[in-house]
């Protein structure tokens, strides 16, 4: 596959792995210089390596989590001070800035995504390496396993299924930015 029939997302990661190649020595050449603990201190740096991926799993649905709260959050809060009218403030306005600040939230929460998405490649990739060295390579037969047959069928990767909810969730926000621009210039 040639570079341009990448996707950006692949186009990055590509670009990505090619600077890590050309900076990174190589293991096989760290593990002849390196002694007779190689392939225990590689298990030990495996072990901490895998369970820094799992926090930063865990991290990133917190912060998913905190995103929908915050969204959710402020339209509740909107439904609350326009049905009371609460704020002495142009209701109008207010839209229109609680809108620009819930699609600012949601594409921020993309960048976030996209960026957890890549380390999370990056973290994969540092620890396939270091299979190479361990006794079974668990997370390289796991991938095995799901591109055979029809497991990679029915798969749908996290990130995918994870990029609809900003949009999901800005939905509303736009149709507020939308209202709250048609009622601004209406007046």
């Amino acid at each position: 596959m040639s570079e341009n029939q990448l996707s950006a997302d692949q186009q990055n990661i590509h670009n990505i792995n090619q600077k890590i190649q050309n900076q990174v020595e190589p293991i096989d050449s760290r593990r002849n210089s390196y002694g007779e603990n190689f392939h225990l201190h590689i298990l030990e740096e495996y072990k901490l390596y895998v369970e820094m991926m799992d926090r930063n799993t865990a991290r990133r649905g917190q912060i998913n989590t905190f995103y929908i709260s915050l969204l959710s959050g402020i339209l509740a809060l909107m439904s609350v001070f326009f049905d009371k009218k609460i704020l002495p403030i142009n209701q109008v306005l207010l839209l229109l800035l609680l809108a620009v600040l819930g699609l600012a939230l949601c594409f921020v929460w993309i960048v976030n995504i996209n960026s957890y998405k890549e380390l999370n490649f990056l973290k994969f990739k540092v620890i396939n390496e270091m299979e190479k060295y361990l006794p079974y390579p668990c997370y390289t037969r796991e991938w095995e396993i799901l591109k055979e047959g029809n497991i990679s069928l029915n798969y749908r990767r996290l990130t995918k299924v994870e990029k609809y909810v900003p949009f999901i969730l800005g939905f509303p926000y736009f149709c507020l930015l939308i209202y709250s621009l048609i009622k601004l210039f209406t007046k």
